[in-house]
C-alpha cells in the first residue's frame, strides 16, 4: 500500500511472507547503513579516547543520560504512532508535525531550567552547559519525526540510512577536531548536535512529505491516545538505561563514569548496530503482522530464536576476552573499564531479547504491557544499583545490571509475550542449541584465553575464533552447517536460495 492510499491492503500483503521480504529489504539497508556508522563511531572512539581523559568521558555521560531520557519523550510516541497509523497517512502529517513539533520545544524548555538540578543529582554540576546543549537535540528530532515514521511505515530504510550516515560523517569531524584541541567533554556534544542538524536536512529532504502544520482534534486524540503512553513506556525504559550513570556519578565521581561509559559504549556495539537496524523495521513488521490471525505469534517465534542465535557467541567472546580486548583496543589505562564490561555483555544480551519483545508490543499495539514491563524491570533495578555500586564500586554496578536482568526481566518478557497468546514453548525448544553451545563456546574461549593470556591480540583471535568454532558445531545441525558451509563456498548464490533460507 502506498503511503497515499486510505484503502487497507490486500490479504496476502499482511501474510508473514509479504512483511517478511519488506522488512527484510529494510532490514539489510538498515543492518548495513547502522554497521558502517557504527565501525565510524568506533574507530572515532578510539581515537577520542587517546584525546580526552576518562573524566570527560564521565561528564559527557551526564549530559547523554539526560539527552536519551528527553529523546525517548519528546515527540510523546508520535513517531511509532505513525507507523502504525490506520488509515490516510495524509491525514495524519499536519496534526502530527505540530504535535510533535510543540511538545518537543516544551519539553527542551523544561531541560534548560532543570539542567542545573540534574547535573548538579548527578555529582557534576560543571555538566549544565554540556547539558542545555546537548539537549537541543530534541527539537531537531521534533522536527524531523513524522518524516522518519513515513520513512519506516514504506521500509524505506535506504533513505535513514543516507541521513544518519551524512550526520555521522559531520558528527566525527567535528567531535576529532574539537577533541585535538582541548575541547574536552564539549567536542562531544558539539559534533553531535552538528551531525543532529545534517541528519535532519537529509531527512526533510528524502521524506517528500509536504511542511505542513493543523491541528484536527480527532486525529490528536487518536494519535495521543496511542501515543502518551508509549512515550511513558519509553520514558521510564530511559530511566532503565540511565539510571546508572547518574548512580555512579553521584556516588564515585566522574573518573569512575567515564571507566564505567567505556565499558557500557563496548557492550553496546551489538545493541546498537543490530538493535537500531532492527527497530527501524520490527515495529511496522509486527505492526502489520498483527493485523493477519495468528500471523504475529508466527513472526515472533521465529524472531527471538534467531535473535538469541545470534548474539549469544558476540556476548560470549566479549565477556571472556573482556581484558584483552579494551587493553588491545584502548590501552592499559582504560583497563579498569574491563572488570565492567565481562558483567555488562549479561546485559547486552537480554537487552537484545527485550527490546525485540518491546518492539512486538508497540506493533501490537499493546503499550500497557510494554509500559509496566519497563516499570517491573526498572524497580527491581534502581536500588539494586545503588546497592550494587556502593558495595562493589562501577564492577558492582554491572553485577547488578546482570543479576536483576536474568532474573526480573527475563521472567517478565516471558510473561509479556504469553499475556498477548504468544505460546513459548516453540521458542524454547528453538534455543535449546543455541545456549548449550554459547556454554560450551565460553569453555573453549576461556581455556585458549588462558593459554594465551602473555599476548592479548593473539588472545584475541585464537579465543575468539575458539568460542566460534565451538558454537557453530553445537548450535547448528548438521545439515544446516553442510548449507553455511556451502554458502560460504559459493557466495554467489543469491539471498532467496533455499540454502540461504534453510541456514536462516
Amino acid at each position: 500500500m502506498s503511503v497515499g492510499e486510505g484503502v487497507a491492503p490486500p490479504a496476502e500483503d499482511v501474510s508473514v511472507g509479504a512483511i517478511g521480504r519488506k522488512a527484510g529489504r529494510g532490514l539489510r539497508w538498515s543492518v548495513a547503513g547502522t554497521l558502517a556508522t557504527k565501525v565510524g563511531s568506533f574507530a572515532t572512539g578510539l581515537v577520542l579516547a587517546r584525546l580526552l581523559a576518562p573524566a570527560d568521558f564521565g561528564v559527557f555521560a551526564v549530559a547523554m543520560a539526560a539527552t536519551y531520557f528527553m529523546m525517548h519523550v519528546n515527540d510523546v510516541g508520535l513517531i511509532a504512532a505513525g507507523v502504525q497509523w490506520r488509515g490516510r497517512f495524509e491525514d495524519m502529517v499536519p496534526t502530527g508535525t505540530l504535535l510533535a513539533v510543540a511538545c518537543s520545544v516544551a519539553c527542551y524548555v523544561a531541560c534548560w531550567f532543570f539542567a542545573p538540578a540534574f547535573a548538579e543529582l548527578a555529582g557534576s554540576p560543571g555538566a549544565t552547559p554540556l547539558v542545555r546543549l546537548l539537549t537541543s537535540v530534541i527539537l531537531i528530532d521534533g522536527i524531523t519525526a513524522i518524516r522518519v515514521a513515513a520513512l519506516q511505515r514504506r521500509f524505506q530504510q535506504d533513505r535513514l540510512v543516507t541521513a544518519n550516515f551524512a550526520g555521522f560523517v559531520v558528527q566525527a569531524a567535528v567531535s576529532v577536531t574539537l577533541a585535538a584541541h582541548d575541547a574536552g567533554a564539549f567536542s562531544f556534544a558539539v559534533g553531535q548536535v552538528a551531525g543532529a542538524a545534517v541528519t535532519g536536512g537529509v531527512i526533510l529532504v528524502v521524506a517528500k512529505v509536504p511542511p505542513t502544520l493543523g491541528l484536527d482534534r480527532a486525529v490528536a486524540v487518536r494519535l495521543l491516545r496511542f501515543g502518551v503512553p508509549l512515550a511513558a513506556s519509553l520514558g521510564v525504559e530511559a530511566v532503565l538505561m540511565n539510571a546508572d550513570y547518574v548512580i555512579v556519578g553521584r556516588l564515585l565521581g566522574p573518573t569512575a563514569l567515564g571507566f564505567y561509559l567505556l565499558a557500557f559504549n563496548v557492550s553496546n556495539w551489538v545493541p546498537g548496530v543490530i538493535g537500531m537496524a532492527v527497530r527501524y523495521v520490527s515495529v511496522a513488521g509486527f505492526s502489520r503482522l498483527s493485523e493477519g490471525v495468528g500471523d504475529l505469534a508466527q513472526g515472533v517465534q521465529r524472531a527471538i530464536p534467531l535473535m538469541i542465535a545470534f548474539v549469544l557467541p558476540v556476548g560470549v567472546v566479549m565477556g571472556v576476552l573482556a581484558p584483552a580486548l579494551v587493553q588491545v583496543l584502548y590501552g592499559d589505562q582504560w583497563l579498569p573499564s574491563a572488570e565492567v564490561l565481562q558483567f555488562l555483555t549479561v546485559l547486552m544480551v537480554v537487552r537484545m531479547v527485550s527490546g525485540l519483545a518491546f518492539d512486538v508490543l508497540i506493533g501490537a499495539g499493546a503499550i500497557n504491557r510494554a509500559f509496566w514491563l519497563t516499570v517491573g524491570w526498572t524497580v527491581a533495578l534502581v536500588p539494586a544499583l545503588v546497592w550494587g555500586t556502593k558495595l562493589g564500586g562501577i564492577q558492582g554496578t554491572a553485577v547488578a545490571h546482570a543479576v536483576v536482568a536474568v532474573l526480573v526481566a527475563g521472567p517478565l518478557v516471558a510473561l509479556t509475550l504469553r499475556g498477548l497468546g504468544i505460546r513459548l514453548a516453540p521458542i524454547g525448544s528453538a534455543v535449546v542449541r543455541p545456549v548449550l553451545g554459547g556454554c560450551l563456546a565460553a569453555a573453549a574461549c576461556l581455556a585458549v584465553a588462558r593459554a594465551t593470556d602473555f599476548a592479548p591480540l593473539l588472545e584475541l583471535l585464537a579465543a575468539g575464533m575458539a568460542a566460534l568454532v565451538t558454537y557453530l558445531a553445537v548450535a547448528l545441525t548438521p545439515t544446516q552447517l553442510r548449507r553455511l558451509a556451502t554458502r560460504v563456498r559459493h557466495p554467489a548464490l543469491g539471498p532467496g536460495s533455499s540454502t540461504t533460507e534453510e541456514v536462516r
